[in-house]
């Protein structure tokens, strides 16, 4: 009978996890319903408590681990990136000197003003400075010197 409610236990688990992974969508909690469900197994075989849990935890992990970076390859690929994320890659022009280590600057890219950070605390950029934009961190850009194309 002891079998019977850890399995129960078990699938009450996978269940949750599978709930939240409908709620969320985000490949959160299905590598622990999988976990969970090795357990089900292990604990409708009678197997210890010890195995079901080493089972839980070891599937859990090897899935996360291994299969999540290709699932979240091809989970992604319609994505449509915001309108911030296609800042990337593109270039703005300085209109305030940005200097990190006095927490200022400021530039323009398509019409827009944001501030701005370089990527290196020892590079500064004068006003009138063509940058490119390499990621956005909270609400300030971060840029670099525009990379000059061959």
């Amino acid at each position: 009978m002891v079998g019977f409610h850890m399995a129960m236990l078990w699938l009450f688990i996978l269940v949750g996890c599978l709930v939240v992974e409908i709620a969320t969508l985000g490949l959160t909690s299905i590598w622990f319903a999988i976990g969970a469900l090795a357990a089900t197994v292990a604990a409708l075989l009678h197997l210890p408590l010890w195995v079901q849990n080493t089972l839980f935890v070891a599937v859990s992990l090897l899935f996360l681990f291994f299969t999540r970076p290709i699932a979240v390859k091809y989970f992604n690929k319609d994505r449509i990136r915001t309108n911030a994320e296609g800042l990337i890659g593109r270039q703005a022009i300085v209109i305030s000197e940005i200097d990190n280590l006095q927490g200022i600057g400021q530039v323009t890219v398509s019409g827009q003003e944001w501030s701005a950070r370089s990527t290196s605390d020892s590079v500064r950029f004068a006003v009138g400075a063509v940058v490119e934009i390499t990621a956005i961190q909270g609400v300030k850009l971060i840029v670099r010197e525009k990379r000059e194309e061959n």
